[in-house]
């Protein structure tokens, strides 16, 4: 960024790899079973695909989420927003993007989470790094319920 531009909006970008096929890896998102297994600890309701009705519920953080889904293109793409603090823009929400690109014959997946939206101040930096943090762990808890059918999650709130 050079000294004319100004910082607008915070946002990250983690990614990892899953060693399952794009289709297999986008259902466990897309699924609220499935998701409700290994990421909301308190449970998802509806698919993440445009106009479902959908929520989610973690035990770190108690209360229903509603979940806006903006696109599904299975099996490479979800984008959705939902609420949050200190967020830039004026739409009081973030949006978040799934990105998933098959890999070695699509034997595996590349699994790509970006979300964008937060003030350039110290509250929106603090909200970006926790969900920062969030997404980390989802990738971790993807990547384990896939490949072994293990909930990392399991415990580790409550």
């Amino acid at each position: 960024m050079n000294e004319t531009q100004q910082l607008t909006e915070l946002t990250f970008t983690v990614s990892g790899r899953v060693s399952r096929p794009c289709r297999e890896t986008y259902e466990a998102i897309a699924d609220p079973d499935q998701l409700s297994r290994y990421f909301t600890t308190g449970g998802a309701r509806g698919r993440l695909e445009p106009g479902a009705d959908v929520s989610w519920d973690f035990a770190d953080f108690p209360g229903r989420f509603p979940v806006t889904v903006v696109e599904a293109t299975p099996p490479r793409r979800i984008v959705i927003r939902w609420e949050g603090e200190a967020v830039a823009g004026g739409s009081g929400s973030t949006t978040t993007t799934f990105e998933l690109e098959p890999i070695d014959d699509d034997t595996r997946t590349l699994v790509t989470i970006t979300e964008s939206s937060w003030q350039p101040t110290e509250a929106g930096a603090k909200n970006a790094f926790g969900n920062c943090e969030g997404w980390t762990g989802m990738l971790a808890a993807l990547k384990a319920w896939l490949e072994h059918g293990i909930n990392l999650r399991e415990g580790f709130y409550r």
